[in-house]
């Protein structure tokens, strides 16, 4: 008789197994469209018997039914790490690939509005004026001179669009750095309630999900990486400092000069602890951010800078070898719109190149000296024809820019190809995750019909019990008559 009772708990722990198989199935499936939900499965464990003898137990050999207490979240550890550093590496190319289309916007490259095609029109300016009738005319030094004027302006535009690329970038680091922060304390939170509902023996999963889906937005803003803990929590780790360690969390913030102008005097922008002060080597958004900050924009902006001294510091030579309308030596052309003499290139930077003066009879188009002609001031437009054969030196100004370009163009064309591959390779990753951790509802559908007979099949040993029992019942009370 106490085998059969037992049979009777035998039997109901087969339909709790099952109810319970279908609740988790359930819960699967009404997941199937949540960003983060890691499909979850019962363990069933086969009950043994009394382990150790006892005078008045009895147990039946075939065990005591099945134990479905324990749920457990399907998750690849391996696959999950990939997928943090994957993820990292996809956010920093992005972050390149699109500073690097926004520089190329800057320069306006090719097109009507670009430095190029404003080069071409000043000298162009210059071989009109040296091939003129009479060079002395203002209308075509006027020309020149407004063409030289409309160079400075795009050289100046450029360079402000590059500072205000520069100013954004910062102001955008700024705001990732308080995400972050936000982040980390709530990632630290899930870490002290799902250490308190583990020892409670309460079920954690969901929190788990939570927690990890942080961790990869961690992951994709500074190149996170999560190291499994004790008590089911994670510690977090960016560029080997821990930044979340069981509850409680590092804060982030930014460091160095606020203007792009003190990039490269020891003090560039950087991502610290706080408190602490130790620089972290961050990866994700934030790298490709500080790379921008003081690699990409620095760059093309010195680039920038630098002919735009170049283009001064040759203009003004020869203009200083020849003779305006009067007959005098020829003053400078342009500086860095403080007016002063003598002109130092050094000062002048894409973003103050001036146009010195817009008087044409200044302009030194001529190329003899009025000694030479016993006083009498030349009309001839020599220097003129100097001024357009810089348009053809080998390391001259439009060479150099157009080596920028280029260059430019190349960089924006690697990013953009390295860019396609890490995102094959993180698209990859993502679907092995996926295939892993994902709810796939045709395997949920062959479960829940699995679990459903199962369950009447649990059923219908409870019927038989009972039919045993009554059987038992009702001849031991004929007997007893």
């Amino acid at each position: 008789m106490s085998s059969t009772f037992g049979g009777l708990n035998t039997a109901r722990t087969a339909l709790w197994a099952s109810q319970r198989g279908l609740d988790v199935t359930g819960q699967n499936i009404a997941n199937v469209n949540t960003d983060g939900y890691s499909r979850q499965r019962v363990e069933l464990r086969a009950m043994g018997g009394t382990a150790v003898p006892a005078i008045h137990s009895v147990s039946s050999p075939v065990g005591s039914g099945v134990d479905a207490d324990q749920v457990i979240r399907i998750r690849d550890v391996f696959l999950e790490r990939r997928g943090q550093v994957e993820t990292s590496r996809t956010a920093q190319l992005t972050v390149g690939k699109e500073a690097l289309a926004q520089v190329e916007a800057a320069f306006r490259e090719p097109g009507e509005t670009g430095i190029q095609s404003m080069l071409a029109d000043v000298w162009a300016g210059f071989s009109a004026l040296a091939n003129a009738q009479d060079p002395t005319e203002p209308a075509v030094r006027s020309q020149v001179l407004e063409r030289l004027d409309i160079l400075a302006s795009g050289l100046q535009t450029t360079r402000a669009t590059l500072d205000q690329q520069w100013l954004q970038t910062q102001d955008d680091l700024q705001a990732l750095a308080a995400e972050v922060n936000a982040t980390a304390s709530s990632i630290a939170d899930l870490n002290t309630q799902i250490r308190q509902a583990t020892r409670s023996g309460l079920p954690t999963n969901e929190l788990s999900d939570r927690r990890d889906v942080l961790v990869m937005q961690l992951s994709e803003r500074v190149g996170a990486t999560s190291v499994t803990a004790s008590d089911g929590m994670v510690d977090v780790v960016v560029g080997g400092t821990t930044l979340v360690a069981s509850g409680s969390a590092l804060g982030l913030r930014v460091a160095g000069v606020d203007d792009p102008d003190g990039v490269g005097a020891g003090n560039d922008p950087r991502l610290v602890t706080a408190p602490g002060g130790t620089t972290l080597a961050v990866g994700g958004t934030a790298g490709g951010q500080l790379s921008v900050l003081t690699t990409t924009v620095p760059k093309y902006r010195e680039a920038l800078d630098q002919l735009a001294r170049d283009l001064v510091a040759k203009l003004n030579a020869v203009q200083a070898q020849g003779f305006d309308t009067t007959g005098a030596p020829g003053q400078p052309l342009m500086d860095d719109g403080s007016g002063s003499t003598p002109v130092d290139p050094a000062t002048v930077d894409a973003g103050n190149i001036s146009l010195r003066f817009t008087t044409p009879g200044l302009l030194a188009a001529a190329g003899t000296s009025p000694t030479d002609l016993g006083g009498t001031v030349s009309a001839d437009g020599r220097n003129a024809e100097a001024f357009f054969d810089l348009s053809l030196e080998a390391d001259g100004v439009d060479a150099t820019y157009r080596a920028l370009v280029v260059g430019l163009g190349v960089e924006a064309s690697v990013a953009s190809r390295d860019l396609q591959v890490q995102t094959v390779i993180s698209t990859q990753v993502d679907a092995a995750r996926q295939s892993v951790s994902g709810v796939n509802l045709d395997e949920e559908m062959t479960n829940m019909l699995s679990f459903q007979h199962a369950y009447g099949a649990a059923a219908r040993l409870v019927t038989a019990i009972d039919q045993a029992l009554d059987t038992l019942i009702s001849r031991t009370g004929l007997v007893g008559r």
